[in-house]
């Protein structure tokens, strides 16, 4: 059974909805007390990076969270909840986040040539040393929403990467805790086939 973290953000509808689409047992999670019955959460996020903390500590479940990830017990999260992994956000100065990730999430530069926020389709790549995310969806083309990215490192947590006038961490991989900063519950197949995925490895 698949929990989905209901903190008041996020796009649940459309997340719940492709759980049922692919026949994914899950079910809303609306206290941490009820993680209990759950063998893996699945994290959807959209919004600013401080209002997103704010309910999520609002609600009591920012050290619940830290400690599921802590145990290596199976975690998804989707946009805000890939950035919410990091320490902090140029977004929202002076709001910690999780912080079970080193580093800032930062705001993609001015461009004459791209817009911000970067809306709509766009290639993630995995990483030639990440076993996690399917081989057979690399390089394919996933739907973004976001004005702020995870920088470039060379650490061993970077599952996947995306370009958009400069290359970002757009997936990441440790343990048992995943996270992307696109929206796979809007990406038609390939997203789906994404969900299914981590379905299938906490089942």
């Amino acid at each position: 059974m698949i929990g989905i973290l209901d903190y008041g953000m996020g796009n649940l509808g459309s997340v719940q909805n492709a759980c049922a689409a692919l026949d994914i047992p899950a079910r809303m999670l609306n206290a941490p007390s009820e993680m209990d019955g759950v063998s893996g959460v699945l994290m959807p996020g959209q919004g600013a990076f401080r209002d997103c903390m704010n309910h999520l500590q609002d609600q009591g479940w920012v050290e619940p969270l830290r400690e599921w990830i802590k145990a290596d017990k199976p975690f998804f999260g989707i946009c805000m909840g890939l950035q919410v992994l990091f320490e902090d956000s140029e977004e929202s100065p002076g709001s910690e986040g999780l912080a079970v990730l080193p580093g800032t999430v930062k705001k993609f530069p001015p461009s004459d040539e791209l817009k911000v926020p970067q809306m709509g389709w766009n290639r993630c790549k995995w990483d030639a040393k990440q076993t996690y995310f399917p081989a057979a969806l690399h390089e394919r083309h996933f739907y973004y929403v976001h004005s702020y990215y995870v920088p470039m490192t060379d650490a061993d947590w970077v599952a996947g990467t995306t370009t958009y006038g400069l290359e970002y961490v757009s997936a990441v991989s440790f343990g048992n805790c995943h996270a992307v900063q696109f929206h796979p519950e809007k990406s038609q197949a390939d997203g789906l086939k994404l969900l299914k995925h981590f379905s299938e490895t906490v089942s």
